[in-house]
């Protein structure tokens, strides 16, 4: 028993020392050198690489500005009527195509034929007034020359009973008579000469008057245009070529009054852009700088623009109820300006409704570059390009 016990445990001994072994003899070969450096180096490298990319974005960022606060514009015609009257027929219907001319709607005609018909009775009635005018011109001018004849005749008949009465021929009573015919003759040419400037006077002063170039004419003429207008009014059509809307007052027997809008017919021939930016983003946008532009109805169907004009005020200062910035509790906002995108031509313009929100990029071309002291400190390095360095001296 005993060899036995000595065979085990000599059996024993070298595989505790193949599995095992002396734990503090084993570590030093198990454990692998550190290297602290690497860690550190990546801390350091990590932020720092961090803020030279911020920087450049940021150097070189600035050119393109965008907003979503940006919406589809068309011409809105509100179309009123030129004259009042009850709606007698209705041609369209909300939301329907129309093409400038377009008939909308009528309106009852019955008093403004009524018109028409009175004005040219009136017109006639002067015409033929003129014409009675003339036709007394010419018999006034005819009593004036024989007028001027009888005077002629009665101023020979006195001067001859004069020159009897110096002779005794005649008697004083005689040439008496003779003396009051030539006064007589006197005073009805005197009558035939006012006629006539009377004549002349309701001829306009000209007895060659066109029949229509005279005032009582030319009133009545205006007077009939004035009604052929009216009633070509009642027939409303439409101001522009696009879609009729707000047609709910456009009622068949409805009373329609020029002061009071019918309908409205958007122009959908003409599109363009209204973006309002911060103030602070207008310091390099000027017109004519090319836009992006994508409709959030289409949104693959990207178009391009430029910048039609900028408007002359902000948003809020053209308000119905404007901000009273005269108290104590003002508080800064950072204000909006209008700006207009025309849509260049040539584009497939998809079917675009007014009012459709819109997200506007502009590229003004403009980074925002270094700092003003960091582009001095490295100009004064000489380490900037001839380019940069003439505009740090421009500054």
């Amino acid at each position: 028993m005993t060899a036995e016990a000595n065979t085990e445990k000599d059996s024993v001994t070298p595989l505790r020392e193949v599995q095992g072994g002396d734990p503090s003899q084993a570590a030093p070969e198990a454990q692998k050198p550190r290297r602290p450096w690497k860690r550190r180096l990546l801390i350091v490298a990590l932020p720092v690489l961090l803020a030279v990319a911020g920087g450049y974005v940021w150097v070189t960022g600035g050119r393109y500005i965008a907003t979503e606060d940006a919406y589809a514009k068309q011409d809105r015609v509100t179309v009123v009527p030129l004259v009042s009257g009850r709606i007698d027929q209705v041609m369209v219907a909300e939301n329907e195509k129309v093409v400038q001319g377009q008939p909308l709607f009528t309106i009852d005609d019955a008093a403004y034929r009524s018109s028409v018909a009175e004005a040219e009775a009136k017109l006639s009635s002067a015409r033929l007034k003129v014409g009675m005018l003339k036709a007394s011109h010419l018999q006034a001018v005819s009593d004036l020359a024989t007028a001027r004849e009888a005077l002629d005749n009665a101023q020979t008949r006195d001067d001859r009973q004069k020159a009897l009465l110096k002779s005794g021929v005649v008697s004083q009573s005689v040439a008496d008579d003779s003396t009051l015919a030539l006064q007589r003759a006197k005073g009805v040419l005197n009558t035939a000469e006012a006629q006539v400037n009377s004549t002349v006077a309701a001829l306009a002063g000209d007895p060659d008057i066109p029949t229509d170039r005279h005032p009582e004419v030319m009133l009545a003429l205006a007077e009939l245009h004035g009604a052929e207008l009216d009633l070509g009014h009642t027939v409303v059509t439409a101001p522009v070529s696009g879609v009729v809307s707000q047609t709910a007052r456009l009622q068949s027997g409805q009373y329609a009054t020029p002061a009071v809008p019918i309908l409205t017919v958007v122009a959908t021939g003409h599109t363009w852009v209204e973006a309002n930016f911060k103030e602070t983003e207008l310091t390099h946008m000027q017109p004519g700088q090319p836009v992006s532009l994508h409709f959030d109805a289409f949104p693959d169907h990207p178009l391009t623009g430029v910048i039609g004009s900028m408007g002359a005020g902000t948003g809020s200062e053209f308000a119905l109820l404007p901000a009273q910035n005269a108290s104590g509790n003002w508080v800064k906002v950072v204000q909006r300006v209008p700006v207009r995108i025309d849509l260049e031509d040539g584009q497939d313009l998809p079917p675009v409704r007014t009012g459709m929100s819109v997200s506007v990029e502009v590229d003004t071309g403009h980074a925002r570059g270094l700092p003003n002291a960091v582009e001095h400190v490295l100009a004064a390095a000489g380490v900037l390009t001839d380019t940069a360095q003439a505009a740090v001296d421009a500054k």
